[in-house]
């Protein structure tokens, strides 16, 4: 599915160099689920940002699905991203303008496919996901729990190929961040890939690989 190869990113200003990945190697396979554990400043969510091509690495080689997605522009990074990768965050990132159907539908606008289809495929996943009793309503409306549903079922509906999900339990209590697992959980048995940071050793049991890193390495 992916696979990274003595992946570096460097930040520099005028003064200061400070390296956040020193030549990170990780191969994914599909339909794996994967735990990326580390303390705080190890490199996690730069590699997240790496792998979700939201920023290119300053040196290595990053594969995603068959293509050298490592080099590529903003706008071929944002054409991958939109087709292939779903995200899921610690903060829900909804947006609060729009209500639950709309959140969930706006990338299926950014693919445009059509009306009919986008509302099916909404229906279906607010369904699944057990909150098409609350779509019509706004983030601020929803439990934490709630938000984070819709969040994942924002990140699914376009049948991503990876899913990448950054502290997902973070905000949530223990009952609902157990939920949210657990739906994570049973995506991944259907086939989805997931790559996961987290603190959480609890959350981490649930992957199937647990990976960890210290000081910007796999160790």
């Amino acid at each position: 599915m992916l696979q990274l190869t003595d992946i570096t990113k460097v930040f520099r200003t005028e003064e200061i160099e400070t390296v956040a990945l020193g030549g990170v190697s990780l191969t994914v396979k599909p339909g794996e689920f994967v735990a990326v554990m580390g303390p705080s400043g190890c490199g996690k969510s730069t590699l997240l940002n790496v792998l979700g091509l939201l920023d290119n690495p300053t040196s290595g080689r990053y594969v995603l699905d068959g293509e050298e997605v490592g080099t590529l522009k903003e706008r071929q990074r944002t054409r991958v991203r939109k087709g292939k990768i779903g995200f899921v965050f610690q903060s829900f990132n909804l947006i609060e303008e729009l209500n639950v159907e709309q959140n969930v539908e706006l990338p299926l606008r950014y693919l445009g496919v059509p009306a009919r289809e986008r509302k099916q495929r909404v229906t279906e996943i607010l369904q699944r996901m057990a909150i098409s009793h609350r779509a019509k309503h706004f983030p601020n409306q929803l439990s934490g729990g709630q938000q984070q549903r819709v969040a994942i079922a924002r990140a699914v509906v376009s049948n991503p190929k990876l899913i990448l999900a950054d502290e997902p339990t973070g905000n949530l209590d223990s009952k609902n961040g157990l939920e949210v697992m657990q739906l994570l959980t049973q995506l991944n048995q259907e086939g989805t890939t997931i790559v996961m940071v987290t603190h959480s050793q609890r959350d981490a049991q649930f992957a199937s690989r647990i990976v960890e890193m210290l000081d910007g390495k796999m160790v």
